[in-house]
């Protein structure tokens, strides 16, 4: 194994093509995948799963890959540093949610960049294990956890097993949302009204020490036998908009948002979960001034719904 198999792994994971990933990298094709096969030969894994959509990390190769792209970016510093080009760059780092006003406080942070000034700025919108992953493996210095409050214990020992502070910035209950033209948009809404229509969700919760199944089955609906389950807002969003016969239990939502997508929220009494976000990061972290820029605008959004 050395420097240059790993930038091939990584060139591969950025473009899911190994076509894609010779021509960045200047070399053949064939000469990328007997590179590739002699690194997983060396480390006894497979680290990417061949499919005719593309090629993807398996749950190994993923892990692999966060190291690997942190020893590149470790050679990279210490290149600059002594060849005396090191430059002074706006970075920023963290992984979130699938959270519409997490997103909009992501937005006006970056309004207030310095546009004269380098940047190197990474938002992943992801599950709780990814983000906490993401701090320990893979060099960002901040994350959100979401996780229903009554797993609280849960996440809170695992946050001290692996040396994290956690703190929670809002507490809240999920409402629905959905079109201005679903039939439920003028109603007050029961959990048994839901049973007829398509409910979106996030297909990847996430509880320390419990079983994806369970934790699955306790966060989307049983009575509800219709779901598009996703990964990212965008299409989430559009399909609320288009499929009005859909819905979608949510954190609250900024108004400019939902007028966009023409999209309307409602409690429902009958729910009574509560979640909690929970800032992430390293015990000895200290927050850097665009770390507290984004915390500020974090808290002026989530104060909106007060």
């Amino acid at each position: 194994m050395n420097l240059l198999h790993l930038k091939y792994a990584v060139e591969i994971a950025e473009t899911s093509s190994m076509t894609k990933a010779a021509e960045n990298l200047y070399t053949s094709q064939p000469n990328l995948s007997r590179a590739i096969r002699e690194l997983e030969s060396t480390l006894g894994i497979t680290i990417f799963n061949r499919t005719p959509k593309g090629i993807y990390p398996t749950p190994e190769g993923d892990e692999f890959l966060g190291y690997a792209r942190k020893i590149l970016s470790q050679v990279d510093a210490v290149e600059e540093m002594y060849r005396g080009e090191k430059k002074k760059v706006q970075s920023f780092s963290i992984s979130v949610p699938r959270a519409s006003y997490i997103a909009c406080a992501f937005t006006e942070f970056t309004k207030q960049l310095d546009t004269q000034m380098p940047a190197e700025i990474f938002y992943k919108e992801t599950n709780s294990m990814r983000a906490i992953t993401n701090i320990l493996n893979n060099d960002y210095k901040l994350g959100i956890l979401r996780y229903q409050s009554a797993y609280e214990n849960n996440f809170r020992t695992m946050l001290e097993e692996k040396g994290l502070s956690g703190e929670t910035i809002y507490e809240f209950s999920y409402e629905l949302m959905m079109s201005k033209e679903h039939p439920l948009a003028d109603k007050e809404i029961a959990l048994d009204d839901l049973n007829s229509y398509t409910e979106i969700a996030h297909a990847d919760p996430f509880v320390p020490s419990m079983p994806h199944s369970t934790v699955k089955k306790n966060e989307i609906s049983d009575k509800v036998d219709k779901h598009i389950f996703v990964f990212e807002r965008a299409s989430q969003m559009d399909i609320l908009a288009e499929m009005t016969s859909s819905f979608m239990w949510v954190s609250p939502v900024p108004q400019p948002l939902l007028d966009r997508y023409g999209l309307i929220t409602k409690p429902c009494k009958e729910n009574t979960k509560t979640y909690k976000d929970v800032l992430i990061y390293k015990k000895d972290y200290k927050f850097s001034p665009l770390d507290d820029m984004f915390i500020n605008e974090l808290l002026k959004i989530k104060n909106q719904f007060n």
